[in-house]
């Protein structure tokens, strides 16, 4: 693990002038007059959100349904990285394809809508790659269904907003070692605190770096953060940040084994079987930059301006197994008829995102109302190449049997067939979205969002040249029944134009979607917890639904290809608490159900019942112990592959990958010595599981991890 000079010498700095800091900061006045929310949390309960309206409403005051996982929960658990964190969301399933690639979905879409600090943009290709280290969000949220006025583009599942981590007035910081399960090793500090009046500064570094229960695969990751607020005046504070975070991967898999013999036999390989190549890598290196700069007006109207800059380079050498001959496939008697081809595939992109808006509240008609209004603008532009070898005969080698694939493979000259994309994505929008006070209990939002979303170049041979836009409406209402109980129901849309392309290699039309939501929230144990459920109905049209595996024309390479789909619905119900839900015993539970009509496939291969809980338990006479389980519960799934072919004495039977209802079972135990040291132990999937991560993707999948453990050292100063 490496942690580099400059890295350290910040932190040794910021500790250093944070020692120094007296008095009551310029900054904690700026932050007090500008109401800045989402601070206020205890435990497991969080009582504000920055992702559902850019108008500064708590979770109740809006009318959807939204999850915040809290820093507090992410330390109980060790929830370490971004795909660890979602799965104990309480609606968002982790769609793992692969190792080092991931797909997410939720209520039976898929989720492609990821924001830092309210700010982002669709992910390219609608998924993440690497490890995305949690350490530098103080939580995360999650807004459920279609969220119009801060997305518009995006799809109707839901949104992820990460919140970074800020400077705090009070100096504080930690310092944490842990040790895990295929000898993973990690090391994290984080150091907060004013320097003057008016700067306060944080850093957060880490180096994690581990093996895996997948042979072969192991991955470095290094993170640094670095934050500072600046309060010129008590009226204005300006946050400069800037993160750097690298994934270094070996022995990731670029698709996934084989689910089924010729005959449809299940292969059901050991747990620890990996398709890489001893040569694969994935490294991912990306750099955040953020300005973020706010500013009172008066006692009742807010400025704010806010840039995001992103860049990330990827460089990978990829190993990919495929049946040539998918009629007869893997042979049940010998395990052969894989055969392994490889790509060197690059990816560099480049994002800028700037928001503007001005917020604040009138008093007409005997109530007060609020009001905000602004403007975005966006480019994103990306460049990946593919490299492979076509003469040689290195790239497509023979496989053995998986059970005795040791990844020992030639290295590839990768000088054939060189193709990629080049694209130039903007999206411009203005927005506007107001709360009216109809009585002391009703509030009426509304607004709307005007997307302009162009995109030029080509990918892989298609076109994908685009001009969209379309008007997003928003509406809202909520009503108090008392004090502690609201009603809301809620309306909104979205819209996003697709890259996939069919089986004619022509990109699909715009994706549409409409969300409608009524539920309701309430505030329990005199407001330690809340208590929130409800009704949504999702309806989705022209969604790319995988359409199976065809040679692309341009690459002479294996390529998924979709066909869009009319008419895909989503109804259900959500029900989730958070918060102390008895003395001494703080914790999140939530269930989902759910039906998806419309696509057969889709329906099959999407959980439609979910359930998360995470407790944890501090006895009254012994509050230095606590005690804690988590749960992530699905429904069983399952995915129609193909017919079974001739050769074989049942051809024509239907081959089905079953997945049955699985959960996982997640232990922790932490001691606190005194007041700066503290022990945690943590046991995941203790029953020892054996689960398929995804049915995503057609014939393929692979095993989440079994039973691992760790511990972890804190120093609190």
């Amino acid at each position: 693990m490496r942690l580099s000079v400059i890295t350290l010498s910040i932190l040794a700095t910021t500790y250093s002038l944070a020692s120094y800091a007296s008095g009551e900061p310029q900054t904690t006045e700026a932050v007090e007059r500008l109401k800045i929310y989402g601070q206020q949390q205890s435990g497991y309960l969080n009582e504000e959100q920055q992702s559902g309206s850019k108008l500064k409403l708590s979770i109740q005051e809006t009318p959807q349904s939204i999850t915040v996982i809290s820093n507090q929960q992410m330390q109980d658990f060790a929830l370490d990285d971004l795909n660890s964190v979602l799965e104990n969301s309480s609606t968002v399933n982790v769609e793992q394809v692969e190792t080092d690639r991931t797909y997410y979905s939720s209520r039976g879409f898929e989720l492609n809508n990821f924001q830092i600090d309210g700010l982002g943009l669709p992910l390219i290709n609608s998924n993440t790659h690497g490890r995305m280290d949690s350490a530098l969000y103080e939580r995360i949220e999650v807004v459920h269904g279609a969220n119009g006025i801060m997305t518009g583009v995006g799809s109707p599942a839901a949104t992820v907003n990460l919140v970074r981590k800020r400077p705090t007035s009070d100096f504080q910081g930690y310092v944490k070692g842990s040790l895990s399960s295929w000898s993973g090793k990690r090391i994290e500090g984080d150091v907060s605190g004013a320097i003057n009046d008016w700067l306060r500064a944080r850093t957060v570094v880490v180096a994690d770096q581990g093996e895996s229960y997948l042979d072969r695969y192991e991955n470095r990751s290094e993170v640094f953060y670095g934050v500072v607020d600046i309060a010129p005046t008590n009226n204005t504070l300006i946050t400069l940040g800037h993160s750097e975070t690298r994934s270094e991967t070996d022995g990731n898999m670029w698709g996934a084994l084989t689910l089924f013999y010729g005959d449809g036999t299940p292969t059901n390989f050991p747990v620890s079987t990996n398709i890489a190549a001893d040569w694969s890598t994935w490294n991912v290196e990306e750099s955040r930059s953020f300005v973020d700069v706010e500013t009172a007006l008066n006692d009742y109207w807010t400025l704010r301006a806010a840039y995001n800059r992103v860049r990330t380079d990827e460089d990978s050498y990829l190993f990919y197994t495929y049946l040539p001959d998918p009629a007869t496939g893997l042979d049940p008697e010998t395990g052969l008829g894989l055969v392994g081809y490889a790509s060197e595939y690059d990816l560099d992109d480049k994002q800028d995102m700037f928001d503007i808006y001005l917020s604040g509240s009138f008093a007409a008609f005997g109530q007060r109302h609020e009001l905000v209004v602004g403007a975005s603008h966006a480019r994103l532009d990306y460049i990946d190449t593919s490299l492979y070898d076509f003469h040689t005969g290195n790239g497509f080698p023979a496989m053995p049997p998986l059970e005795e694939w040791d990844g020992d493979t030639p290295f590839p000259e990768f000088t054939d067939g060189l193709t990629g994309s080049e694209i130039d994505n903007t999206q411009k929008a203005v927005y506007a979205q107001a709360r009216f006070g109809l009585t002391d209990a009703t509030k009426l939002l509304v607004g709307g969002r005007y997307n302009d979303f162009t995109t030029e170049g080509e990918g892989y041979g298609v076109d994908q040249s685009r001009d969209d836009a379309q008007f997003i409406p928003y509406v809202g209402v909520t009503h108090n029944l008392t004090d502690e109980t609201t009603l809301y129901a809620s309306y909104t849309e979205t819209f996003m134009a697709q890259i996939q392309v069919d089986r004619n290699f022509e990109r699909l039309d715009p994706l549409t979607g409409e969300n409608t939501e009524v539920g309701i929230k309430m505030s329990l144990f005199g407001d330690r917890a809340l208590l929130s459920a409800a009704y949504f109905q999702v309806q989705q049209k022209n969604l790319a639904v995988g359409d199976g595996t065809i040679e692309n024309p341009n690459t002479g390479a294996p390529q998924l290809v979709y066909r869009a789909v009319d008419g895909i619905e989503s109804k259900g119900f959500e029900l989730q608490i958070a918060g102390e839900l008895a003395p001494g015993l703080q914790g999140t539970v939530a269930a989902t159900s759910f039906n998806v009509d419309g696509d057969e496939t889709v329906a099959d291969y999407t959980p439609e019942n979910l359930f998360r809980a995470s407790l944890t338990y501090t006895p009254a006479a012994f509050e230095r112990l606590k005690l804690g389980a988590s749960f992530q519960w699905q429904d069983s799934i399952s995915r129609f592959q193909q017919l079974v072919g001739d050769s074989y004495a049942n051809a024509g039977e239907e081959i089905i990958t079953r997945q049955d209802a699985y959960g996982r079972l997640n232990l922790m135990a932490s001691y606190a010595f005194n007041e700066r040291v503290m022990l945690s132990l943590n046991a995941n999937n203790v029953t020892d599981e054996k689960y398929i991560n995804s049915l995503l993707w057609p014939n393929q999948g692979y095993y989440g991890a079994p039973s691992n453990y760790s511990a972890s050292l804190t120093w609190k100063f």
